[in-house]
């Protein structure tokens, strides 16, 4: 006797519940997944960092939103996922925000990607999470790989309290008066920095706070990642003189206080080496002063000393 074959059909709608391995397949993974907004990490270098949830989520889903349709295209041929996709950036949030919210309530499935790790963080995508918040409707985080908490822990930093400063700003009197307001935050510090603007991002961090440790993380989980460590003064100097370097850049900077180095003999030349680059020996003197509470007189000898060196 044949036995009789039952097909069950599980709702799109239906509560998320992981299926046994044992038992499940991947098609039950795929009908599991309840309509709403996935907000799903993508690698930061190494495509290999992909979770499988996320490989889940991206081929099963109706609709991919994406900074960079190019940048996410590549990600997804490499896994085979041919999805659509939808730009969704900066410029076009506000506007696209109301057709996705259309498609959300008709029950669609839409995944938010950024160009590399974490949605929303210095990315697109918090105005869409408000909204569907405001609605009711469901919306969850599929985390991964993430730059700022990479570069936290490959800095050798205190990693017990920290702020993100994401991009500061690109002229120079905007970056000034905001770190101003980040030197006085009593932790650690997080930022994200162009390359090319990394030597004088550094030489305004070094004007404010010479001795604190820091490191530039930079290519993170890529082929040349590399983490250079020191005071912010000695990274100053060495940024300066070797020109900004290539890649994705992360700034770490340690907080004030017993764990952070004071401001040493090195610290002091290397900063006054920077200054005298573009100021005459006596103004260069009076900066470092000021920075530091040298004394003048000691910062003017120590001017004209590496002002003889120089020569």
């Amino acid at each position: 006797m044949k036995k009789k074959i039952v097909k069950k059909t599980l709702s799109r709608h239906a509560p998320l519940k992981e299926p046994s391995r044992k038992n499940g397949s991947a098609q039950d993974l795929k009908n599991l997944l309840k309509s709403g907004l996935y907000l799903v990490a993508t690698p930061i270098g190494n495509l290999r960092d992909i979770t499988l949830r996320a490989l889940d989520v991206l081929r099963d889903c109706d609709l991919i939103l994406c900074e960079d349709t190019r940048v996410t295209r590549k990600l997804l041929s490499a896994f085979e996922i041919r999805n659509p996709l939808v730009s969704f950036h900066d410029y076009s949030e506000d506007e696209k925000c109301g057709s996705i919210l259309s498609r959300l309530r008709e029950g669609a499935v839409v995944a938010l990607v950024s160009d590399a790790g974490m949605p929303l963080i210095s990315d697109p995508g918090y105005k869409l999470v408000r909204a569907c918040a405001a609605e009711g409707l469901f919306v969850t985080s599929l985390p991964g790989a993430n730059a700022p908490l990479a570069a936290l822990q490959l800095s050798g930093i205190p990693v017990d309290a920290f702020s993100f400063a994401g991009f500061l700003p690109s002229k120079r009197a905007a970056r000034k008066e905001s770190l101003e307001k980040w030197a006085a935050v009593d932790s650690t510090l997080i930022f994200f920095e162009s390359a090319r603007r990394l030597p004088a991002m550094l030489a305004d961090l070094g004007a404010l706070m010479p001795g604190r440790d820091a490191a530039v993380v930079r290519e993170i989980t890529k082929m040349f990642e590399e983490t250079r460590r020191g005071t912010v003064a000695e990274l100053s100097v060495h940024y300066q003189e070797a020109g900004p370097p290539k890649g994705e850049v992360v700034v770490v900077v340690g907080p004030p206080g017993a764990d952070c180095k004071k401001t040493g003999e090195k610290d002091m030349e290397g900063r006054m080496r920077v200054l005298l680059r573009t100021l005459k020996t006596r103004d260069a003197a009076n900066v470092l002063a000021s920075e530091t509470g040298m004394p003048r007189k000691e910062a003017y000898d120590l001017a004209l000393m590496l002002a003889k060196e120089k020569e």
